[in-house]
């Protein structure tokens, strides 16, 4: 069962999204003392937190409020003595101190009543300062559950599933909901951020704006001392016009004049404050010396990413150089929340080797590889699939793949690859 998450807009009916994370929360709430729930600023997760107060009568305090993280950074012993089980703490990398406290009272009541599951549930939007003070208090205690961006299912309103290459259910997947080429691209400059469609008529350049200055005020600031709050915001502009390339410290340094010290740090408060990620190579054993090692670099929302490279609408972006790069970036993207979401697991990585062969996503799961290959086009044959043959040889098998692009009908390409719309996702 899906939870209804209303979001409520000035000139528009409430709109219903069904967050597909949702029975992974509530998984969390039944079999842990505590459930973590991470995740960039403004995904939904306190709108979520929302829905858990009225549908299972859980208590909420936030440490965005002033007063509240006063008390729980002094005295965390008072501060949950003040607010019972069960309890969302939202915002609780603002006071770490409150790990340890809750371990002693998660034991106590495991000790004295002989269960301690659905105790709390923990959000944050820093997961590696969260992780770590997890980590070393509550280790085997709690689920941790990871939160993004709408996906387009969701914003379609329709079932989310994880991807695989079933070319008779992929079909009826993209025929089931045709989404045009020019939709495609409005959806990418969009983004996936909740409060964007829950007020269908808030300005998407506003938005961002207004999302990167709080993120570098508040979530920069908190992990590391910035001096220069300009320069790092060309730095994140820098950043998201390499979005699905590899990532080259030194040319990044060269292209902004700063340390390549500078740069992997501020990479990792990216990667720390979920904007971006880094996709790993894939390397087979039988020609590990010929294998790029560098990790790829994706922006976690394409509508964010646009705006910092200055791509403001449709039309600029389809016919702009980044065009390709946001429609990698957002197949992959999907493809992942298709898995995350459902709390499915798989490995993901790229292939890229000396000779310039290229796979854009490689999937392992169950002991088989699934090659995707992502376009911009609608029109490709077998030549386009040539680097798919490198991985044949490696340790997995390779089962059924495909280009997924901007095609509206689905077709073969060869025995076992198919050109897939990016609807059958």
């Amino acid at each position: 069962m899906y939870s209804r998450i209303f979001l409520y807009a000035s000139d528009h009916p409430p709109i219903m999204i069904p967050r597909t994370i949702y029975p992974s929360i509530e998984y969390g709430i039944r079999y842990k003392p505590v459930t973590l729930i991470t995740g960039a600023r403004q995904v939904g997760k306190t709108t979520i937190c929302g829905e858990i107060v009225r549908e299972k009568g859980f208590n909420y305090v936030s440490l965005a409020d002033g007063r509240e993280r006063a008390l729980a950074i002094q005295d965390p012993e008072m501060f949950l003595r003040v607010h019972p089980t069960p309890l969302i703490i939202d915002e609780a990398q603002y006071a770490p101190g409150l790990f340890d406290v809750i371990e002693g009272i998660i034991d106590r009541e495991k000790f004295e009543r002989g269960t301690n599951n659905g105790m709390y549930i923990l959000t944050g939007s820093q997961m590696y300062n969260l992780m770590e003070n997890v980590s070393q208090s509550m280790a085997g205690r709690v689920s941790i559950v990871d939160m993004s961006p709408l996906s387009m299912n969701e914003i379609l309103g329709r079932k989310e599933e994880p991807f695989r290459v079933d070319f008779e259910r992929n079909i009826l997947r993209s025929i089931e909901k045709v989404i045009p080429v020019d939709d495609v691209f409005k959806m990418i400059v969009r983004g996936g951020y909740p409060e964007l469609y829950g007020q269908p008529g808030m300005d998407t350049s506003r938005f961002y704006s207004d999302y990167v200055e709080t993120y570098i005020e508040r979530d920069v600031s908190q992990v590391i001392n910035l001096k220069d709050k300009l320069q790092f915001r060309r730095f994140m502009e820098y950043i998201a016009s390499i979005t699905g390339q590899e990532l080259v410290y030194d040319h990044i340094a060269n292209a902004l004049g700063i340390s390549i010290k500078t740069v992997q740090s501020w990479i990792g408060v990216l990667v720390a404050g979920e904007i971006v990620y880094l996709l790993q190579p894939f390397v087979p054993r039988s020609n590990v010396k010929s294998i790029t090692k560098r990790p790829k670099l994706y922006f976690r929302d394409t509508g964010l990413a646009c705006y910092l490279a200055r791509i403001f609408d449709p039309e600029t972006l389809r016919i702009g150089y980044l065009g390709g790069h946001m429609v990698e970036t957002f197949i992959i993207n999907e493809i992942m929340k298709s898995y995350s979401n459902n709390s499915e697991k798989a490995g993901f990585s790229y292939y890229r080797d000396s000779n310039g062969n290229e796979v854009d996503l490689v999937i392992l799961r169950d002991g088989v590889l699934t090659l995707v290959e992502c376009k911009a086009g609608m029109t490709y044959d077998s030549g386009d699939v040539r680097s798919f043959s490198r991985l044949e040889g490696s340790d997995y098998a390779v089962g059924p793949s495909c280009i997924l692009c901007l095609t509206e009908k689905a077709y073969p390409i060869k025995d076992g690859v198919y050109a897939l719309p990016i609807s059958s996702i």
